[in-house]
C-alpha cells in the first residue's frame, strides 16, 4: 500500500491551526447553503461532500496502525498540509512502513514530484519489503 499526504484526525495535531480554520469555515458556509436543501449543481454537492470529508474525517486511532500487515509506503512533503510529525507518526505506527518525505514539496506530491513519485512508488512494488536492521544499514 502507498499513502500520501495522509492524516488521522481532522485536528490541530495533524494539520496546521490556519488550515483547520479554513477548512472548517468553509464547511459552516456549506452547510448553511444547503441545510435541508439540495444542492444547485452537481459540482456543489461533491465540493460540499469533499469539505464534509476534510472537516470530518478520518477518525483513526494510531493503535489501528499497527494492525497493518501488508508492506506501506508513507509519503509526505517537507511542507505539507500534514505535519511531519503526524506523517512519522502514521509511519512509526505501521510494523513494515517506510517513509519517504519529499525534500521542497507540499501536500500535491504525486502531481508536482509525478515522474519522481511514480519511479519511487514503481520501486515500492516491484521489490520485497525488507525490514533493515543493524548491519544491514548504510553507513
Amino acid at each position: 500500500m502507498v499513502i500520501t499526504g495522509a492524516n488521522l484526525r481532522p485536528d490541530s495535531s495533524a494539520v496546521s491551526p490556519d488550515v483547520l480554520k479554513r477548512v472548517t469555515k468553509t464547511y459552516n458556509m456549506f452547510e448553511k447553503m444547503f441545510s435541508g436543501k439540495e444542492a444547485k449543481t452537481s459540482m456543489d454537492s461533491i465540493v460540499y461532500k469533499y469539505i464534509k470529508l476534510l472537516a470530518e474525517q478520518p477518525n483513526i486511532p494510531v493503535g489501528e496502525l499497527q494492525r497493518i500487515s501488508a508492506p506501506v509506503l508513507v509519503i509526505g512533503g517537507d511542507h505539507d498540509v500534514i505535519k511531519p510529525a503526524h506523517t512519522l507518526s502514521i509511519f512509526e505506527n505501521i510494523p513494515n512502513a517506510y517513509l519517504w518525505v519529499l525534500p521542497n514539496s507540499g501536500h500535491a506530491t504525486l502531481v508536482t514530484r509525478a515522474n519522481e513519485f511514480n519511479r519511487s512508488v514503481d520501486g515500492f512494488f516491484t521489490f520485497k519489503y525488507r525490514k533493515i536492521e543493524d548491519r544491514e544499514r548504510d553507513f
